[in-house]
This record gives C-alpha cells, sequence and structure tokens, in this order.
C-alpha cells in the first residue's frame, strides 16, 4: 500500500510539473486581465523546438532555451489580436491552439519516432517548477511590479492613471504566459518522453488553463491543484482497464469546459479578476 502511494505521488510530480509551469504562465497573463486558450499549442510548439534544437545540437539546454523564445515568440500574435486588435479572446486563444498543434504536427514530422540522444532529468523540471511558483508568488504579492499586473487585471484605469501604459503589461504577462507554455512543452520532449510525437502534450495545455482557475490564480495554490491533477492523469492510465480509452481522451477538454462556465459565476476578490477577457481602451469606462 505505501508503495502504491509513493508511487501515486512520484508520478503525480511528473504528471504535474507541464501542468504546473504552464498553469504558472497562466495566471500570469489572467491576473493581467487576458485569458490565453492557447497553452496547447503554444506548448506544442515548444516541445518540438526544444527537441529539435536538442537533438540537432546535441544539447539540450539549447533545446530548453529555444523552447522558451518560440513559445513566448508564438504568443505574440494572440497578443496583438487581442490586446491590440481588441479581438475576442476566446476566438483568438483557440485559433492560436489550432495554429501551435498544426505547425508543430507538419515541422515536426522528420523526428517523429527518434529517441533523444541526450535527455534532461525530470527532477531538474520539478525542481524548477516548484521554485518558480514560490518566486513568482512572491512577485506577484510583494512587489510593485506584482501590484501593477494584479491591478491591470482589476482595474487597468488606475494603472492607466499612474502612468504606466496598460498595453505594456499585458504584452508582457501574456508573452511570459507562452515562454513557461514552451518551457513546459520542453519538459515533455526532453525530460518526461525524451523524444517527439505529434500529440506529446495529450490535453495537458487544457487541463493548465484549468489550473489557473482552480487554483483562484494563485500560484501556490497551483502547486497543490497540479499535484491533484497528475494524480488523476497518472490514476486514469491505471483505469483504461475498466473505463472507456476515448472517455478518458475526452476528460480534459469536458474539464476545462465545467471549469470555466463555473468561472464566470465567480468575480470580485475571491474570484476572476475584474476586467478578465475585456479588453482595455484608454479613455472608455467599463
Amino acid at each position: 500500500m505505501e508503495d502504491w502511494i509513493w508511487t501515486t505521488l512520484v508520478r503525480a510530480l511528473a504528471f504535474g510539473t507541464p501542468i504546473l509551469l504552464a498553469g504558472l504562465g497562466e495566471i500570469y497573463a489572467e491576473r493581467s486581465g487576458v485569458v490565453n486558450l492557447g497553452v496547447e499549442g503554444m506548448m506544442a510548439v515548444g516541445a518540438l523546438a526544444a527537441f529539435a534544437v536538442a537533438q540537432s545540437s546535441g544539447n539540450p539546454y539549447l533545446g530548453l532555451l529555444a523552447a522558451v523564445l518560440v513559445g513566448a515568440f508564438i504568443a505574440l500574435p494572440f497578443a496583438v489580436a487581442s490586446i491590440t486588435l481588441r479581438a475576442n479572446q476566446y476566438v483568438a486563444g483557440l485559433a492560436l491552439t489550432m495554429l501551435g498543434l498544426g505547425l508543430s504536427g507538419l515541422l515536426g514530422k522528420p523526428y517523429e519516432g527518434a529517441p533523444l540522444a541526450h535527455p534532461l532529468p525530470e527532477a531538474g523540471f520539478v525542481a524548477a517548477a516548484l521554485a518558480l511558483a514560490v518566486g513568482l508568488w512572491f512577485f506577484l504579492r510583494h512587489t510593485f511590479g506584482g501590484l501593477v499586473l494584479r491591478s491591470a487585471g482589476e482595474n487597468p484605469e488606475t494603472v492607466d492613471a499612474m502612468g504606466i501604459n496598460v498595453y505594456a503589461v499585458r504584452y508582457g504577462a501574456v508573452v511570459f504566459g507562452g515562454a513557461m507554455a514552451g518551457l513546459a512543452g520542453a519538459f515533455l520532449s526532453l525530460a518526461y518522453r525524451p523524444s517527439w510525437a505529434d500529440g506529446i502534450t495529450s490535453g495537458l495545455g487544457w487541463i493548465a488553463v484549468a489550473l489557473a482557475i482552480f487554483a483562484a490564480w494563485h500560484p501556490l495554490k497551483a502547486v497543490g491543484a497540479a499535484l491533484l491533477f497528475g494524480a488523476l492523469y497518472h490514476l486514469s492510465y491505471r483505469l483504461q482497464a475498466v473505463v472507456s480509452p476515448e472517455f478518458l481522451k475526452a476528460m480534459p477538454y469536458l474539464f476545462v469546459v465545467v471549469v470555466l462556465s463555473l468561472s464566470a459565476l465567480r468575480r470580485g476578490p475571491s474570484g476572476a479578476p475584474e476586467a478578465l477577457g475585456i479588453p482595455y481602451v484608454r479613455g472608455e469606462r467599463r
């Protein structure tokens, strides 16, 4: 019994690490007032970039850097559409997911089935994810920059009145979220499953979106939520003998729909940021 519990905890940490990394990025984006449903696509592109660069260079750390940079870069079109052009954030995020999955599937074909020559240890990613959660919580709650970020999602007019560019704050948060999603993808192709395969993210990006809401947009609570989701993900593999595989594959998508629906009822101090999903127009009151 103790071995079973220990195994579940260890695997929950491994499964939960990419969810936590991507979820922390989504928490920051949503704290600034922007919902990005493109996490799955950004993770897929990050995973491919990490594997391709690591395999061709022989240096997995270069692959890690490539994933972060590519994740941040692919978040830019979404930022332009949702922040500058004020497009519907949910639609723009879904488009980003489709773009990322399609692009990674197409460009990744030459790498299918090849094992990574020099994989990275899972433990390093796990430790980094936990340290990032603590550091990002401290920044968010105990620094002026964190106050500005939170204010951009709660009352952007106040940030504007302080002489701080709301658009720049939101751009920074969205790009940071893309970098974190890229890092989460790198974990999958460099450590957890050191290879590339189309569909490597397996819906984890959607769970990361749900995690941000489930954790009440709090980086430290996200750690516990990621462990819970990681444990459920691990147990789902053990349940394949008694539960339909089709249902298990659909579960991440069903879960995020339920959580997003429930989040609409939670606004204010204990719920979603007041300006979440609302484009900011300078001089226009909400």
